[in-house]
Order: structure tokens, then sequence, then C-alpha cells
């Protein structure tokens, strides 16, 4: 399985993917923010665009939790629920590849969501990769040269 902050570096590049596909151009904000994942420049309109994931089905739903416990091994306890007026859109990813944007004053629940359903359904996007398991997924993949970046750099004798 992947850790979290694995899956939500891979829900992340998803947005990103997803976002730059509908002609955006995409910031990353520097260090961290509490907030939002990314920033997408559409032209005629910014968003903060907030990234959650889930591999958990929750009667033939898929539970998303948007509130965020800590983080830390120090956790206090407190939970941050979600605040619409901080970010614009919710991007989410499941595990199956299935994708949602959902803008934020629509969104029912400060502490979980259950999408796949009618609720949200009208905000389904085209689906893209599933979350991999690491268990099954394995290292990356490696070149016959043993370059992870394959055998025309190393070659050429490129250097990274």
């Amino acid at each position: 399985m992947l850790t979290p902050r694995q899956q939500g570096d891979f829900g992340e590049r998803a947005a990103l993917y997803w976002l730059v596909g509908r002609g955006a151009h995409v910031a990353i904000p520097f260090g961290h923010s509490p907030d939002y994942d990314l920033i997408a420049d559409f032209g005629d309109r910014v968003t903060r665009v907030q990234v959650k994931t889930s591999a958990c089905r929750y009667k033939e739903r898929w539970a998303i939790t948007v509130c965020t416990r800590g983080g830390n091994r120090s956790w206090s306890g407190l939970v941050k629920r979600l605040d619409p007026t901080r970010f614009d859109d919710l991007f989410v990813l499941v595990g199956d590849g299935r994708q949602w944007f959902i803008p934020a004053d629509r969104i029912e629940g400060a502490t979980a969501i259950h999408l796949g359903g009618p609720k949200y359904g009208e905000f389904e996007v085209e689906s893209g990769d599933p979350i991999p398991d690491r268990a099954i997924a394995g290292p990356p993949l490696q070149s016959s040269s043993g370059y992870p970046w394959g055998d025309a750099r190393a070659a050429k004798g490129s250097r990274l």
C-alpha cells in the first residue's frame, strides 16, 4: 500500500494532468499550503484547488475524508474541518481512477463525503489512472541498461 503522502502526491499529479488537459496553467504553491494544493489559471479565472484521494469504499460508495487530522506523530487530537471559503474547487481521485471536480460551495460535508452515487454525479469527470498498490506495482521499471530513463541517454553518456 502507498503511504498517505505517496497517495496524496499521486492525487496531485492526477489533478495537475487533468487541469492542464483543460487548458489551465497550473502552479504549485511554494511551501506547504494548508488550504489548497494547486492553483489553476484558466485565463478567465484563477482557482485554488484542494486535492483529496481515497482507496476506501463504504456501502458501494467511495468514502473521502475531507478533514485533516494532524499528519505527524505528535497529533494533538484536533481535527481541521474542511472550510469551503479557503479554496475554490475540490479535485478527488479514488482507487479505481474515477475523478471529480467539485466547486467548494457545493460540498456538503466538513469531515467526509461519499462519491459514486447521484449526489455529486454532475461533477464527475473522465477517469484517470487508478491509485497504484505499491505491493503489486513494485519498484520503478528499469531499462535493460539499468538506467530508469532508458538506453538512449545511457548510450550518449548523459549525466543528470
